[in-house]
């Protein structure tokens, strides 16, 4: 075990502890009718998902690196039965209005299960047929259709978005979308009881009781002393200006900076990591319509205010120029997905070109199905490690999306 359970000062640093979760059978519940309320445009086939999330996994741990599992983590941290309690009460209170005031039959389908159990039962929904229950409102005599008592979470796969590491510390996110709203009380209550965690003092830069919505794919964390926030859909500026101020007020922090870099509200640019990603020193994959924009971004950096009472923020619109200036860089390397090409960017973009994870300096993991995307990388530099992912990338998300980094080493 590391001596601090979180440190993470970089996006390239050589990655020694990461989080994930194996797909389960939450997306056995993912039905046609649903799909869009969910996040999905499809529906994955789960035995071909875990055999490839398996061999994601293997491939991380043959580069040395601890793999913890969101699921495991959440069952240890339950083991006290008044924790366990909680837990069940905090699930309960977070599905009131599918549960339609059947509270007491869920929980006693829950009292029959183990930790483990009872963790992947809460991650896979209830479905209505499994607890038996009369009619006992209005709307079930009037439309019985709708199948759960509590709702699948399948996007729990792609663990970097309910929380993020930044420093030694990290965001437990108020997820944007209803459907994934949930998804941070398993790390709530990690950091919180795990033993791996709790005497740690890790700081909670932001919680999910935060009126403000943010995402881990925007968050980006470039140096130990700056990290990058996209404004996005699903990531506001309120939240971002909340995050520097208390990240700044902490004095063990050492950044100094926070840059917000705006992008559109497409699905295709769903998070900052969708679009641009740090894979080297002084090397980024980037989106090419991000690129194209040139000096036509909304990019601003924060900073604790001269007197260090306040903060300061700085307008500023070449992404390339910013980045230089806030690294302390002479020169960038743009590699942008599918070489730029107007069909082949696209497409490599929707299979998440874009959105590999860094393990060490120059060392990436990506799909192997983004092959224009990758040999652009090889002749860059750069050594990528693929993985397959036919079945994953129904989710819309690459490797950085299904990781979520919680210990790497200093670069």
């Amino acid at each position: 075990m590391n001596e601090h359970p979180i440190k993470v000062n970089s996006e390239i640093g050589k990655l020694k502890t990461v989080l994930l979760k194996r797909p389960g059978k939450e997306l056995e519940n993912l039905v046609p009718e649903y799909l869009g309320e969910l996040l999905f445009d499809d529906i994955p086939y789960l035995k071909v998902a875990q055999e490839e999330h398996d061999k994601f996994a293997q491939t991380l741990r043959d580069e040395g690196i601890e793999v913890v599992y969101l699921e495991d983590l959440a069952a240890e941290a339950i083991e006290d039965p008044e924790v366990r309690k909680q837990f069940i009460d905090d699930v309960l209170a977070e599905s009131e209005e599918t549960l339609l005031g059947h509270e007491d039959a869920v929980k006693a389908l829950f009292e029959d299960l183990d930790n483990k159990e009872l963790v992947e039962k809460v991650m896979a929904g209830v479905r209505k047929e499994e607890v038996e229950t009369g009619h006992t409102h209005l709307v079930e005599y009037v439309d019985d259709s709708y199948p759960f008592y509590m709702n699948p979470m399948p996007n729990l796969y792609f663990t970097r978005d309910p929380q993020a590491s930044i420093g030694n510390g990290m965001t437990v996110n108020r997820m944007y979308w209803p459907a994934r709203r949930r998804e941070s009380i398993f790390f709530t209550y990690i950091l919180k009881h795990h033993p791996r965690f709790k005497d740690a003092d890790v700081p909670v830069w932001l919680d999910r009781n935060s009126p403000y919505n943010i995402e881990g794919g925007d968050e980006l964390v470039l140096s130990e002393e700056v990290v990058a926030v996209g404004i996005s859909e699903r990531t506001s500026a309120q939240a971002i200006e909340k995050l520097a101020r208390q990240i700044f007020a902490n004095p063990e922090s050492k950044i100094k900076k926070i840059v917000a870099i705006e992008i559109a509200n497409t699905r295709a640019f769903m998070h900052l990591d969708t679009v641009f990603t740090m894979i080297d020193y002084d090397k980024f994959t980037i989106h090419s319509a991000i690129e194209k924009k040139g000096d036509d971004m909304n990019i601003f950096t924060i900073e604790p205010s001269d007197d260090g009472k306040d903060i300061k923020i700085t307008k500023t619109s070449n992404l390339k120029e910013t980045l230089k200036d806030a690294l302390g860089l002479d020169d960038i390397t743009f590699i942008p997905t599918g070489d730029g090409d107007r069909i082949v960017g696209p497409r490599e973009q929707w299979n998440d070109g874009s959105n590999t994870l860094t393990i060490r300096p120059g060392v990436v993991v990506t799909y192997d199905r983004n092959y224009v995307s990758n040999q652009l990388l090889r002749d860059n530099g750069i050594k990528v490690i693929e993985i397959t992912g036919s079945e994953l990338v129904r989710g819309r998300g690459g490797p950085r999306c299904m990781s979520q980094p919680l210990y790497r080493e200093d670069i």
